[in-house]
């Protein structure tokens, strides 16, 4: 991301097997992936605060026994961009997402959903959920959006895990909290970890400012089955959407 001119939009997300979304190594984390894992790969990148998500699971060491599980989630975010279009109801979209995923014998995760992308803000307000029946709300040309199926073998729900080690902040912290200020100016309201934060000061703030930070856990799958993750983020169009997210030759 920073070879090709971007910064990181918010920690690499590296959430194993009954973890759905929002782990991230800690300053001295010697976790290490086994063979079997099912890892979602979560990464974003920005320019001056304009956001991509994209995300895609594998599974370590090539083992193939969560094969299915991983196709479910990668035909649920196809299929779900294929409705994408100015003014469709975001309802349609979820439909989509469900049904594909119904499809391969899954469950949606029903309380994770895509999402509107603003500038500096990943979470922009609208929602798109992985099951029907949840909004009311349609889609306008010109807004960013992050198609975001999570596909399960599990109870279909996820519920708060432990402190995923991402924070971001509510908002400056302002001249009496000097360098937790410093550190708003370098990220703003997007997330960001302490492995960041190589200064010794600011890291010490950082540790005591946690009322102006909003803290992540991890989300673990509340059945503890495992989980799968597929994402891209697109611009809305006028009759479809354009990926922003997949690789160009």
């Amino acid at each position: 991301i920073r070879g090709d001119g971007a910064l990181p939009a918010f920690p690499a997300n590296l959430s194993r097997n009954f973890e759905a979304a929002h782990y991230t190594p800690s300053p001295n984390d010697n976790l290490a992936f086994e063979a079997g894992d099912l890892v979602k790969v979560d990464v974003g990148a920005h320019l001056d605060g304009a956001i991509s998500d994209t995300a895609e699971t594998v599974e370590v060491g090539g083992t193939r026994q969560y094969e299915r599980l991983i196709r479910a989630s990668q035909d649920a975010v196809r299929a779900g961009i294929a409705q994408v279009r100015a003014g469709v109801a975001i309802d349609e979209i979820s439909r989509a997402i469900e049904s594909a995923i119904h499809a391969r014998g899954f469950k949606p995760v029903a309380n994770l959903t895509g999402h509107t992308i603003q500038r500096y803000l990943l979470h922009a307000g609208k929602s798109v959920p992985n099951v029907s029946g949840a909004t009311g709300e349609t889609l306008e040309e010109g807004e960013i959006v992050a198609i975001e199926p999570f596909a399960t073998n599990g109870a279909g729900s996820i519920e708060n895990g432990a402190f995923g080690h991402i924070v971001r902040f509510r908002r400056d912290p302002g001249a009496g909290e000097p360098e937790l200020s410093a550190l708003f100016q370098r990220f703003r309201t997007l997330p960001f970890t302490a492995r960041w934060v190589t200064d010794a000061a600011q890291r010490t703030a950082l540790a005591q400012g946690r009322r102006f930070l909003q803290t992540y856990p991890v989300f673990v799958e509340s059945g503890g089955g495992w989980v799968s993750q597929a994402e891209h983020t697109v611009l809305v169009g006028p009759t479809s959407a354009e990926v922003l997210t997949e690789l160009r030759a």
